[in-house]
């Protein structure tokens, strides 16, 4: 089994449920009392917020350099970006390390084709919904038509996930903000919803839409799992 180098605080609250997905996806592939090899790098949050919300990317970037480097010099055998947003910067992480990185965007799309589906709705923060950086790789990689709330639902969905999400709180009134922009969209066509933040499946899960759900933090986890456990199962 190869160790698994996750890049996490990015929120604490999405980076401990990454925890628990690995090394219950260890447990269900290799059975009796089997757990994850796993190492996390988990940064100060408040510190990445702040520099994500100024524009200071290169800055952010020098920070996740630095965790990789770190992993892989504490033996990790490939790197897990335990957040959406933050994969603005993955090439600050590949041009650190020669380690493997498994991107989200490029599990994540692989599991909705796989499901046949082709027009999807994303959730994220701004910073993910609106630059290229996520929507073009779903697009220009994989082909897939993806869609983005208005102006407005855009605006609520950041500011949940910063606001409260981000911070543990799960509100009731903010499920049912979500689940009228999730029906927007799939008024435009949406075939299926992507969860594009780690922290949204904090306050969505599928029984909550009726579309079919694509949670990245599940996907990502997973996907973790399945490279670490790549050549042992060849």
């Amino acid at each position: 089994m190869k160790t698994i180098g996750l890049i996490g605080g990015m929120s604490w609250e999405s980076s401990h449920v990454y925890y628990r997905l690995v090394n219950e996806a260890v447990r269900d592939r290799l059975g009796g009392l089997h757990s994850a090899k796993c190492i996390l790098y988990s940064v100060d949050f408040a510190e990445i917020e702040e520099l994500q919300h100024a524009g200071k990317w290169e800055e952010a970037g020098e920070h996740m350099a630095k965790a990789a480097r770190s992993l892989e010099a504490a033996g990790a055998d490939l790197i897990v970006l335990c957040t959406n947003t933050m994969h603005k910067l993955a090439s600050s992480i590949t041009s650190a390390t020669a380690l493997p990185f498994v991107h989200i965007a490029d599990a994540t799309a692989a599991k909705i084709k796989a499901d046949g589906h082709q027009r999807v709705g994303l959730l994220a923060t701004r910073f993910t919904m609106e630059q290229d950086f996520y929507t073009g790789r779903l697009r220009e990689a994989h082909g897939l038509d993806v869609l983005i709330p208005d102006e407005q639902g855009r605006q609520a969905v950041h500011t949940i996930i910063y606001e409260e999400l981000c911070r543990g709180i799960v509100r009731e009134e903010s499920k049912r903000e979500y689940q009228e922009i999730i029906a927007a969209l799939i008024r435009e066509g949406a075939e299926a919803i992507i969860l594009g933040c780690t922290e949204i499946g904090l306050l969505i899960t599928q029984a909550d839409c009726p579309v079919p759900v694509y949670d990245t933090t599940e996907i990502h986890a997973i996907a973790a799992v399945e490279a670490a456990l790549q050549k042992q199962r060849q």
